[in-house]
Parts: structure tokens; sequence; C-alpha cells
């Protein structure tokens, strides 16, 4: 009874043609629907351009937060192929392990895979457990070189089954309040954005990510990118090669809450705009006054205005910075970020395209 009560705070979306209508969850995170298996069994997951793995709840797991969701019986669907193989996966947050299967994978309407690997759950640690975690599992929209288990990722399986009718797919994500939640188009994108996409490469073959060469204030010349400036002046010393192996890397990342950076950027700009270093607070009377941030990015320049890069909690009334210290090399531009960019991924390509979020 408790675990019906529970489920009925999921807000049901359907699928769309060729679009994933996605929830958002207080800015934290957004869900969609799945089907897997023959006929298709309905899961909620987490589209992540941060991971490449699919995965679901596994009706032999016994962890707390399976049982607090959907999960997928292997036994009702004619399509399920079993395999030996074991997964472990290990995130910034959370974990989870089971067994690999092959199926049908439904991601809207008109768009199915038909030979897709994935995990089947049987453990999962309490990140994935009600309340904080409303969806049953995730989708990652990674690479192939970024899948755990050696698993082929559901965008390398898209274009080896040639199911997109172009090689895109593009995501839209609007804040908590604004009409609409979020969309990922695939197969397309918005075309209303083509003349306002800024086209970057792709640094690898893993995850979205970018070369990263600087982070501005306004329109001041300091670059607050801690050691982007050793990596600049290196011109003429360094191949174009060599030198997008030693730069900072931003990854698009639809997984994280937060812009995760290295602590000595952050603590800078944090102090630029008077923030508390610590606690990252700042003053809500000063929002006003405030300035746009310019993250350098595959040598384009993409903004962030004061209320986009700094939340403000209405039944608090405190306004904090939407960032957080934690590696030195990789940058995760996660959800503020993408919330004020348009977004399109070309898996043929691999590049990405970003423009400004029309509201």
């Amino acid at each position: 009874m408790e675990r019906t009560r529970r489920m009925k705070n999921l807000v049901e979306k359907p699928l769309q043609n060729n679009k994933a209508i996605l929830t958002n969850v207080k800015d934290y995170y957004y869900y969609g629907y799945i089907g897997v298996g023959n006929p298709p069994q309905k899961f909620s997951v987490v589209f992540d351009t941060g991971s490449s793995n699919i995965w679901v709840p596994g009706e032999a797991c016994v962890s707390e937060a399976c049982n607090e969701h959907r999960r997928f019986s292997n036994r009702s669907s004619t399509t399920f192929q079993s395999s030996p193989q074991k997964i472990q996966i290990q995130y910034g947050t959370g974990f989870i392990a089971g067994d690999v299967g092959v199926d049908t994978v439904q991601v809207t309407n008109s768009l199915t895979l038909h030979n897709q690997s994935f995990a089947v759950t049987s453990l999962e640690d309490k990140t994935f457990e009600l309340p904080r975690s409303q969806f049953d599992g995730l989708f990652g929209l990674g690479f192939t070189g970024g899948a755990e288990g050696g698993i082929r990722s559901p965008v390398d399986t898209m274009l080896q089954e040639n199911v997109l009718k172009e090689p895109y797919f593009g995501i839209k994500l609007q804040k908590g309040g604004e009409q609409g939640n979020g969309e990922i188009t695939f197969g397309s994108y918005d075309k209303s954005y083509a003349s306002k996409l800024e086209w970057i490469d792709v640094y690898g073959n893993i995850f979205w990510a970018a070369t990263m060469e600087g982070i501005f204030y306004g329109d001041e010349p300091q670059n607050y990118l801690y050691g982007a400036d050793k990596v600049n002046a290196a011109d003429g010393l360094l191949t174009s090669e060599q030198k997008a192996k030693a730069s900072r890397k931003a990854l698009l990342d639809t997984g994280s809450s937060l812009i995760y950076g290295d602590p000595y950027s952050l603590s800078a700009m944090s102090a630029r705009i008077g923030a508390n270093v610590l606690t990252g607070e700042v003053p809500c009377g000063s929002l006003s006054s405030l300035k746009s941030f310019h993250f350098v990015i595959g040598g384009k320049r993409f903004s962030m205005k004061p209320n986009e890069y700094i939340f403000h909690d209405p039944v608090s009334g405190i306004c904090e910075v939407q960032w957080m210290p934690v590696s030195e090399h990789l940058w995760v531009m996660g959800i503020p970020f993408l919330q004020a960019h348009y977004t399109v991924y070309d898996v043929k390509s691999h590049k990405m395209g970003l423009a400004p979020i029309q509201h």
C-alpha cells in the first residue's frame, strides 16, 4: 500500500512521436519514459548525457530502491535475451550492480531500438531510493567508449540500426515554474534555433565533452579558469592536438544538478560577485548589479546571466551560486548551464551545437 501511494507521485508523461517529454523535479533532475521488452514495460528514466549505459530495476532485486520503483520482468518479455555478463556501475553519487540482457527498447513512439544491451539491477544503493529519486532507472546518452562492461551505448545503437531521420538529438531543459518541463527530440532538433547554434567539436569518444579555454566576468579581461593562461600561452610551442590534450575539459551533463569545477576557479568567481566562498550564499539584493559569466568552450563563448548561475530559494529567501568544487581538469556543465542553452548533439560527426535558450 505504501509503495502504491508513493508511485502516484510520479507524473506520467506520454511518449510523443520522436520526442521524449521530460518532467522537471525541482531543477534537480529531469526524467522521461521508455518501454523495455515486448510487450513494453514502462520505466521512468533520467536521460543522461554524462553516462552511456541503460539500466532498470530487476524483478529479483531486493534493495529498498528497487522495492519502491517499477521492476523489469524478463519472463514477461518475449524478446528478452539473457547473458552471463555481470555489471557494476559507480556514478558520482550512486552505485548499481546487476546482469546484462538484450531486448527491445522503445525510446519514443517513433523510435525503437531492437537489440539494445542494458543492465537489469540486482543491487541499488540508497541514492536511488524515494523520495530523492523519483525515477526508476537511467538512459545514458554518451558514446560506447564511456559505457561500462563494453556495452554498445544507445546512441551508437541508433546509428547502427539507422533509426534516426537525421543524426542528431536536441535537448531543451526549462526551469521549474516555467511553461513545460523539458524535451529531447531524437532524429532532429528544434530548427528555430538553427541559425543561432554555435557548433563545437567533441573531445574524445567517451562523453559529450569539449576543450575549455576560459571563464570571464562581464567585459573584464581576467580569465578565471585556473591553468588556462599556461595552456593558452603555449601557442606555437604545442601542436593543436597537444594543446587540446593539455586543456581543461567541459562535459555537458544532463544528469548533474550543478556546475562542478576546480576549487581555485570557483573560489575566485564567488569572490568576484560577493558570494561567500565557503557556503556559496550571495546577497539577493545584489543580483540586479551582477553581470554575466562567459564560458569559453571549444573556442566559442557561452554566457550565463545572474539569474541563471544564482539560485533564489523562495521559501528560505536564500540566494546561492549554482556551482560546487570537485576536480581540477574536468568541468561538469550540469543543469543550470543547460537550462540557459538549447543543445544539439551530432552523434555521427561528434559535434555539439549550443544556442541561448528561448524562454
